[in-house]
């Protein structure tokens, strides 16, 4: 596996040495892309995902619904270290972002999860996240004639634990964020960004940005070890069981700190930073980027000028931009 996580760094190295920024008119080989806006979902599915997201009654009590981690108000997450489950039961990791989690290759930090529907498994369960179990939702659903009608539209009358993942991940699929500036500038609109946001675009793959944080969804696509250039966990004064990432999925030592590479496509809404939500501040995780995964000190002008660039990723949701005001 680490000869493929190390390649798969080499390609957007290759294409910052091929694709210069400056001169390019055609922007589709550069290692950040658009997200596409021609998704083709099931509307009525759609709908009865969102309403399964934002229902409490999927929980052990009533108490809260996935949108309780995942606020389709505020860029997909709680804005919290860990999140919180039934009973204020702390979890022990930081919710990543639900927008565009359909552009990631796997879900869930340590990507134990291969699809959207595999991921609802965990929190459902999870003592310290939903805490219930499929035949208590289930029994829920079927008392409630709206939902008994939606299932029988979309399903045939079955409501299961498969067509109520079906829903919620069809609901899922549907919260990309589109038509962000940078997209408008990828596709040809040259005034869609700034003097400093194009520089600052510069600077993220000239520091090296690119080798991890790619593709439409700038990230999300790879592992990578939290670490490279220095050990982390123990500068940060110890390590908790989820500090060991994709070693608590396989087992392989190679794969201990190894983390999926999380989307940066709302990071300037998504505070606080990485799994262990420890750093409060867009500036501070940067500089820790710097240091243990490219080796590097940047300085606090090229930092500013690369947040700028970060600014312009967030796009549309629901006909709403999401991009912050300055």
């Amino acid at each position: 596996m680490r000869s493929n996580r190390f390649s798969m760094v080499l390609i957007p190295l290759l294409l910052i040495s091929v694709a210069p920024f400056a001169v390019a008119a055609d922007y589709s080989n550069e290692p950040v892309q658009p997200i596409p806006t021609n998704v083709q979902l099931d509307e009525k599915k759609v709908k009865l995902g969102e309403q399964l997201f934002l229902d409490p009654r999927l929980s052990a009590d009533n108490s809260i619904s996935c949108a309780h981690c995942h606020g389709l108000d505020s860029g997909g997450v709680d804005g919290t270290k860990h999140s919180f489950g039934v009973g204020g039961r702390e979890g022990p990791i930081n919710s990543p972002t639900v927008f565009n989690s359909s552009l990631n290759f796997a879900q869930f930090w340590d990507g134990r999860a291969a699809t959207l529907e595999d991921q609802i498994e965990g929190p459902i369960h999870a003592d310290r996240e939903m805490a219930s179990n499929w035949p208590e939702i289930i029994k829920k659903l079927s008392g409630d004639t709206s939902y008994v009608g939606q299932f029988n539209a979309s399903y045939k009358g079955e409501i299961s634990a498969s067509t109520i993942k079906d829903a919620i991940a069809t609901f899922e699929r549907s919260l990309n964020t589109p038509n962000s500036r940078f997209d408008r500038y990828l596709r040809g609109d040259a005034d869609a960004i700034t003097a400093d946001e194009k520089l600052g675009y510069e600077l993220f793959k000239d520091y090296g940005c690119v080798a991890c944080h790619q593709g439409a969804n700038v990230g999300g696509n790879m592992y990578q070890t939290f670490g490279v250039m220095g050990d982390y966990f123990k500068d940060r004064g110890g390590h908790s069981k989820v500090d060991a990432g994709r070693f608590n999925v396989t087992g392989e030592e190679e794969d201990k700190h190894v983390f999926k590479v999380p989307s940066l496509r709302l990071a300037v809404l998504t505070a606080p930073y990485f799994h262990d939500g420890s750093k409060e501040k867009l500036e501070d995780a940067i500089k820790i980027m710097a240091k243990y995964q490219l080796g590097r000190d940047i300085p606090d002008d090229d930092i500013a000028l690369i947040i700028k660039f970060l600014r312009t990723l967030p796009g549309e949701y629901n006909g709403r931009s999401l991009e912050p005001h300055p």
